[in-house]
């Protein structure tokens, strides 16, 4: 039985407890705002402006991860959030009813600037938590509980907010962030210094001859800002590793928004010829054969870890194909089965890509690489929608989905020819 590390159940349970409060926090805030003007634009400018700060903080991010410790960043993002939430809680009382949709944007922005830098924090102090034999385990484990969150999260959420009000929910939020921040006070980074006090927050991971994939180093020297600000990016283009991999991630965000639920809704009207009720079994299927692939990898990761490459293409085409047999399909019981069945291979390729990029470069380097990566992926993710959009607009939605399909043989294309790479 594999064993880890003390630091890495508190990592893991301060973002699952973060993870869930930010669904959460999400559909309260969006449903209070909806209530309160009536209007869709407005609603929607709620997971607008969370993007937005996210990519701005994602961009600024390698200067905090230069200077402190990672889990002093997670620590910080938290107990911000946690301040924010309070004041968007007392603004949002019976007490003072605020109902300024701008404070309620200005204060969403706060927060999700300081969630921005959490994602690449987290997925860099996994491989320093856990041993090299462990870690596609460890990518399961934290990927299926994602998934999990993702799952019952949107679910319960809406529930919580119908029964008790978005108010009592926000308050609720404010304590769980509370709790993770001080969970993550307890992890200690391996790679750091053992802190002297709870103030030691400046990292002593050397920046010198920091090494990367291909074998480059440099030398010892004061970083600027911006040689700071591009490290990960250039990271990202030099290492022949990471470049593939993230051209592969690019394509796979490309048309991994056609799971959107917007898009599912109007191919269960349009083709399926079914009501919203079966629009919410799907998005059920698709999240629990997420959840049954994350239980899947983790059981048989010693398999997959032997043959990692193959594991990821296998899960590329097998995830393509069965987007293809969705566009085709015309019977609503069998788009269940198919989703159902597209989780196991996008677990699967997810995983796999996500444990050869944490190889690919040294663990120092790690965090600004996740940081550069969750900025442009964040991007994509905006862009690709309104792509897809137009897509289902002037071509049908059949057509988006099998463009989905081909998006997702290109990627395995690219894989393959860069296979040497990969492999290394």
């Amino acid at each position: 039985m594999v064993k880890f590390r003390p630091s890495f159940y508190y990592l893991w349970g301060s973002q699952t407890l973060s993870n869930t409060v930010d669904v959460l926090y999400l559909v309260a805030l969006t449903t209070y705002v909806l209530n309160q003007t009536g209007s869709i634009i407005f609603a929607t400018l709620v997971p607008f402006f969370r993007v937005v700060a996210q990519m701005l903080s994602g961009l600024l991010a390698p200067l905090l991860i230069h200077r402190y410790r990672l889990s002093f960043l997670l620590t910080l993002a938290q107990s911000g959030q946690f301040i924010l939430f309070i004041a968007l809680a007392l603004y949002l009382s019976p007490w003072f009813g605020g109902v300024n949709t701008v404070v309620i944007y200005a204060l969403i922005a706060g927060l999700s600037f300081l969630d921005g830098w959490t994602s690449p924090a987290r997925n860099a102090l996994i491989p320093r938590l856990v041993d090299d034999s462990s870690l596609m385990k460890a990518n399961g484990i934290i990927g299926t509980t994602d998934q999990i969150v993702q799952f019952a999260g949107w679910a319960i959420s809406g529930v919580l907010v119908a029964a008790m009000g978005s108010y009592p929910v926000l308050v609720v939020v404010a304590v769980c962030y509370c709790i993770a921040a001080a969970v993550t006070v307890l992890i200690e980074d391996p790679t750091e210094a053992k802190r002297r006090n709870l103030f030691d927050v400046h990292t002593t991971v050397t920046k010198a001859k920091e090494t990367m994939g291909d074998g480059a180093s440099s030398d010892e020297k004061a970083l600027s800002r911006w040689e700071v600000l591009k490290e990960g990016w250039v990271a990202l283009w030099r290492v022949p590793r990471l470049r593939a991999l993230t051209m592969m991630d690019i394509c796979d965000a490309l048309g991994g928004m056609v799971w959107v639920g917007a898009f599912i809704l109007v191919f269960v009207q349009d083709v399926l010829h079914q009501d919203e009720k079966w629009w919410g079994y799907i998005n059920a299927s698709y999240f629990a054969g997420a959840v049954i692939g994350g239980f899947i990898v983790v059981a048989l990761v010693k398999k997959f870890e032997k043959r990692m490459f193959l594991s990821m293409i296998v899960g590329t085409l097998g995830y393509g194909l069965l987007t293809a047999c969705f566009a085709l399909n015309h019977s609503a019981w069998m788009a269940l089965v198919i989703v159902l069945f597209t989780g196991p291979f996008t677990e699967l390729a997810g995983v796999t890509r996500r444990t050869l990029i944490q190889r690919s470069v040294n663990k120092e380097m790690l965090p600004k690489v996740f940081s550069a990566q969750s900025t442009l992926l964040s991007t994509l993710y905006g862009l690709s929608l309104l792509l897809l959009s137009g897509i289902a607009e002037w071509f049908g939605i059949v057509n988006m989905y099998l463009l989905a399909a081909l998006l997702s043989l290109i990627t395995a294309v690219i894989g393959f020819v860069n296979r040497k790479a990969i492999q290394l």
